[in-house]
């Protein structure tokens, strides 16, 4: 997360264990979720809590304003630390790449065993971040949202549904298996709510509307 010194504080290094090894993270289940997401009474109450505005400017955009994937320790970067986090049976190299395992896809409901079929996401998207309010944040906050290994910001799905998802907000996509729903808006409004970053009134709608399933 980002402290209020200005520096990166980077979670998760203590999680590493010896490259090589088999890497229970996931808690072992390839069910595994990300950490922090609050109940469905917690996200309503920080949902109504959210400021209300039109989306942002775009102008100045660009994932390179959004640091990613930073290294955590020794090699292993971020998006390989969600990989053994989240996945089940993982075995890492000497690079620290995950060399097998499965990971289970919250989205949709498909388990992958490779991981070229699964993208890690940004629950809140860069580029929806950068428009409610990340714009006016320095490089290292930024760097640290797009890190942030400790709240539900960072989730393994398959890689397709990520990129069918884009940029894109609750008004206008959803994941594809509806009895994730209640989740996704848990999670999505939680985030929101931690960074201090706005909704429209569209995306509030359609994040009640989910909440309103759970």
């Amino acid at each position: 997360m980002f402290t209020k010194s200005g520096k990166v504080r980077v979670f998760g290094a203590s999680l590493l264990l010896a490259a090589g090894a088999v890497v229970g993270l996931g808690g072992g289940s390839a069910n595994a979720i990300p950490p922090g997401i609050p109940d469905a009474a917690t996200a309503q109450s920080e949902l109504a809590g959210l400021t209300v505005a039109p989306d942002g400017s775009m102008d100045g955009y660009s994932r390179d304003q959004f640091p990613h994937w930073h290294t955590v320790e020794g090699s292993c970067n971020t998006r390989e630390m969600v990989l053994r986090r989240d996945g089940d049976g993982v075995e890492v190299g000497t690079d620290c790449a995950a060399t097998s395992g499965s990971w289970y896809s919250p989205y949709d409901g498909a388990t992958w065993t490779a991981t070229s079929d699964v993208d890690i996401d940004h629950m809140v998207p860069l580029a929806a971040a950068w428009r409610s309010g990340a714009a006016d944040w320095t490089i290292a906050r930024r760097e640290a949202f797009a890190n942030d290994l400790d709240s539900p910001q960072l989730w393994a799905v398959t890689d397709n549904v990520n990129q069918s998802k884009g940029d894109q907000t609750p008004e206008s996509w959803k994941p594809p298996l509806q009895s994730e729903w209640c989740e996704y808006a848990r999670a999505f409004t939680h985030v929101k709510f931690l960074y201090g970053l706005t909704v429209n009134s569209a995306e509030q709608s359609a994040l009640s509307s989910m909440l309103g399933t759970c």
